[in-house]
């Protein structure tokens, strides 16, 4: 399939996604919560990126590309493929420059994910579930329409524009940190590690980056659900895993590693953590009672890892990336009856 942006993105671009980003993206907030410190048993930074713009962290990547495209690149319009967060932010960036966006999605997405790309003006275009359909829907979409392609992680711009989430908590913790801190203070990292959920690497990929292009010492660890631990296995294999079937609630982390975030996340993710979809439920039950926050499954995943491996990160200074918050309601009280 037409790759146009296969390559290792810098740690440069990042730093100029976040500038092209200035004025589109929102500078999402930094939470804490001292009764969830108390239960994870360590120092807990949440990047609250369900109340970024389209409701989830994929607007980064999408404006980052969209708005990088060259002028005959935008003429010829947009196609992606998205289970839902990422095709409505492609859909809106796209409506943002005035161009015209294609996005191939799933029959399973989520209707408030369907109804969220053609509220911001995309053509959808429907294919049945699974990897290589997805793939096969969006090639012919790109040979009948010769738009570009906006891969929804194997693609370099996607992946500078997600990491800009941990430049930015990392710059909004070391204020807080310089605020407070003592002359005698011992240096250490912003914080001793990022956690970020494991789909199609994309975020993960950006995460990383940011964070040892901050500061090597800071750890990256990604966290995935049990029912789709491709990631998991592959990483721990050294082979990348395709072709497998997910069976999670949480819809946004159904895709596979890319060939691209692999080799990122080969060299720069410490570890992937797993969770069951119950112990996901219930992270998002404490998210919702303690911070106040709508957050979808797979924006919880990373805490109920955490949560399952606590002595691992006791004392620690985590950052979470709270990935996204759009949540279907009318599905919501079928998710509650998962919770232990």
């Amino acid at each position: 399939m037409h790759d146009p942006a296969c390559h290792v993105p810098r740690f440069s671009d990042l730093l100029d996604a976040a500038a092209r980003l200035r004025g589109l993206a929102h500078v999402t907030s930094v939470l804490r919560s001292r009764s969830l410190d108390a239960l994870a048993g360590c120092e807990l930074y949440f990047k609250a990126e369900n109340l970024q713009r389209a409701g989830a962290f994929k607007f980064r990547g999408a404006a980052n590309a969209v708005f990088s495209l060259t002028p005959e690149q935008a003429a010829r319009g947009v196609v992606t493929q998205s289970s839902g967060n990422h095709g409505a932010a492609v859909a809106l960036a796209c409506r943002l420059r005035g161009i015209p966006c294609t996005v191939v999605v799933p029959h399973s997405a989520p209707r408030i994910k369907r109804e969220a790309i053609a509220r911001n003006g995309a053509r959808i275009v429907d294919c049945e579930v699974g990897q290589s359909a997805r793939d096969e829907a969006t090639r012919a979409v790109l040979e009948e329409t010769g738009g570009e392609l906006i891969h929804p992680f194997n693609d370099a711009r996607v992946i500078a524009g997600q990491g800009t989430a941990t430049l930015e908590l990392l710059g909004q913790v070391e204020r807080r940190a310089r605020a407070r801190a003592g002359d005698g203070d011992e240096p250490r990292p912003v914080l001793d590690l990022v956690l970020a959920p494991l789909s199609g690497g994309g975020l993960m990929s950006g995460t990383a980056l940011a964070a040892h292009g901050i500061d090597p010492r800071i750890r990256a660890l990604a966290a995935e659900p049990e029912g789709a631990c491709d990631g998991h296995d592959s990483l721990k294999s050294g082979t990348r895993i395709t072709g497998r079937s997910a069976n999670t609630i949480s819809d946004g982390l159904r895709a596979e590693l890319g060939p691209l975030t692999f080799a990122i996340l080969r060299e720069h993710c410490e570890d992937v953590l797993l969770a069951s979809d119950a112990e996901t439920v219930a992270a998002m039950r404490l998210l919702w009672e303690r911070l106040k926050l709508v957050v979808e499954p797979s924006g919880a995943v990373p805490l109920a890892a955490l949560l399952r491996q606590r002595e691992r990160f006791a004392g620690l200074r985590v950052g979470i990336i709270l990935s996204g918050g759009n949540v279907d309601l009318d599905a919501l009280p079928g998710l509650l009856a998962l919770a232990p």
